[in-house]
């Protein structure tokens, strides 16, 4: 008899009913309430000491603890009423030209805006020293505390490069690339901002669910001493359950309801089309939660002119699974943008990611920048509103996340093409993306129009979430009087995601009767898409897309090597590909 037959299989995460009786597994538990007197750890080990297995920690911002265990103890647990819920310690990794003129960055820091005294939580891989975080000129460093949460090592030093090239993207000020011998500076988008260096990601750009709440943890903890204010998450895994039960979406609701901008990769999954959904129902945890601040990526192209941008393929697209919020919430320049460079396995697994020096030093050669490095990816585009958001607190120290958050979404350029097109050299296979609202979410981000806009409303700014009707097959939001979405026509949901991203006057998102048509989004004819993700057995179905076989086995998405792990997770392809 399997586990999931004995064991109360509400409480138990998908990828835990199926496992081998003699199987060990490392698990986050979620209580569902704290013991009235006593430590948490011995509150709620009291009751199970002959039952867990070897403790490793505990997590009190989830309620809950880490502990190693086998699958009788799985079926104990599960069968206590204090028990929320059981989902292993999930693995996770990093989401892989400058993009402030793109965003209109400068029209804030024209005004004086530049994140000045507003501080940042980098829960990445660390990050590396550079020139180009330090004060005005070459001053003290304004990363202003660092802490590692990977197991082994003490250091928060970036060994990887993922986490410097964001901290740049964020807060880089450019001294690196400034003077009379640079004919092009390479800045972030908030170079005043301070850093908190939070590393949960090892060398491999691999790490756990329990480092990343943990480090958000202390980024709540931390936040009056530093004016934590935003916290980048340029990173995710795989959604398994609904956010209400994922311990990874409950911490960043924690520290969004503590007052801190949660911004989040919305992941590179856009060209999945394994169960005929063409990229849609993509989004990765958590970015799949609603109160985050979740962002998709475009190609700037290179070029300060927006009017040549257009998606970047690789960029995932809503609904979410198992809950279905629309999502992104917007999109920001991510493709091969130029920011910090440190020692780390990136540099030598992607040299195509060197940046020439003849690039931006005036009579530079051909050698490789020690300065900088290109990457692509959500993770990037992340980097970018996580600066905005700087900028923009900067300036509106009193605003709320909620605030932020509909400010952003409110003033987003929602002008696109219908849709556009990329054929990737390598395979020939020809991506098309259509600018719905799960594709674009509200819009292309716009400094200038955020900064001048001075709208608010004190209703929550959860993302919605959409419904399909089965007999039109078109999707639409499900109405909350509650929301800002549904207040009033400033904040209604044209006026947010824009008229033309809808289909109908009754505001269908997309289906049969779609603004495109329907073989634009599941191909001709072809409800296989649709099914995968609106069905009865859809993205989450026990033989779905993160069936058993697909995630636990021996060729499992992580692998046994882990240099290669977050590599099969994203896409060997994301961080070298242009489109």
């Amino acid at each position: 008899m399997s586990l999931a037959a004995l064991a109360d299989d509400s409480k138990l995460a998908p990828e835990l009913r199926g496992i081998a009786p003699n199987a060990r597994v490392r698990v986050i538990v979620q209580y569902k309430q704290a013991p009235p007197s006593g430590g948490l750890l011995q509150g709620l080990l009291s009751p199970v000491l002959n039952v867990v297995g070897d403790l490793v920690q505990a997590i009190p911002l989830v309620n809950g603890i880490v502990t190693t265990l086998n699958c009788n103890d799985l079926l104990q647990l599960s069968n206590q009423s204090n028990v929320l819920y059981i989902s292993s310690d999930r693995p996770l990794g990093r989401l892989s030209s400058s993009a402030a003129p793109a965003i209109y960055a400068q029209s804030a820091w024209n005004a004086g805006y530049t994140g000045k005294g507003v501080g940042v939580a980098v829960i990445d891989s660390g990050i590396g020293a550079s020139n180009d975080l330090g004060g005005s000129g070459r001053g003290a460093s304004r990363v202003v505390y660092s802490q590692s949460f990977v197991p082994g090592t003490s250091s928060a030093m970036d060994q990887f490069g993922h986490g410097t090239h964001v901290a740049g993207l964020i807060a880089g000020n450019g001294a690196n690339s400034s003077g009379p011998s640079y004919f092009q500076t390479f800045k972030g988008i908030a170079p005043g901002a301070n850093l908190v260096n939070l590393r949960v990601l090892d060398q491999n750009g691999a790490g756990t669910d329990s480092q990343v709440i943990a480090a958000i943890a202390e980024a709540i903890a931390l936040k009056s001493k530093y004016n934590i204010r935003v916290i980048n998450l340029s990173l995710g895994r795989p959604v398994y359950e609904s956010y209400k039960l994922d311990p990874l979406c409950q911490a960043v609701e924690a520290a969004w309801h503590a007052g801190i901008v949660v911004v989040v990769a919305a992941g590179n999954e856009g060209r999945d089309n394994t169960f005929g959904t063409n990229g849609y129902g993509t989004i990765t945890s958590p970015g799949n939660d609603p109160y985050a601040l979740t962002v998709g990526a475009m190609n700037d192209k290179g070029t300060p002119d927006r009017s040549d941008d257009v998606m970047a393929s690789y960029s995932s697209k809503g609904p979410t699974a198992v809950d279905h919020i629309v999502k992104p919430d917007l999109v920001a320049p991510g493709n091969q943008l130029v920011s910090l460079r440190t020692q780390g396995t990136l540099e030598s697994e992607y040299p195509q990611g060197n940046v020439p020096l003849f690039d931006y030093v005036v009579g530079g050669s051909s050698a490789p920048s020690s300065s900088y490095f290109v990457l692509n990816g959500t993770s990037m585009a992340t980097g970018v509103v996580s600066g905005a958001v700087a900028d923009l607190l900067q300036a509106h120290p009193t605003l709320t996340p909620d605030q932020v958050k509909a400010r952003l979404m409110k003033t987003a350029s929602k002008t696109f093409p219908k849709s556009s097109s990329v054929t990737d050299e390598t395979t020939g296979i020809t991506y098309t993306d259509y600018y719905d609202v799960f594709t674009v979410g509200a819009g292309y981000l716009d400094m200038k129009a955020a900064m001048a806009d001075n709208s608010v409303s004190n209703k929550p700014a959860m993302s919605p979430t959409a419904q399909q009707d089965a007999r039109t097959g078109n999707a639409y939001f499900v109405k909350d009087s509650s929301s800002l979405w549904g207040s009033s026509a400033l904040w209604g949901s044209a006026s947010i995601w824009g008229s033309a991203r809808f289909t109908t006057s009754q505001s269908a998102l997309w289906g049969s009767g779609a603004l495109w048509g329907s073989s634009a989004l599941w191909g001709s004819g072809t409800t296989t898409g649709s099914s995968a993700l609106w069905g009865s057995g859809a993205l989450w179905g026990s033989s779905a897309l993160w069936g058993s076989s697909a995630l636990w086995g021996s060729s499992s998405l992580w692998g046994s090597g882990s240099t290669s792990a977050s590599g099969a997770l994203w896409g060997s392809s994301v961080l070298g590909d242009g489109d």
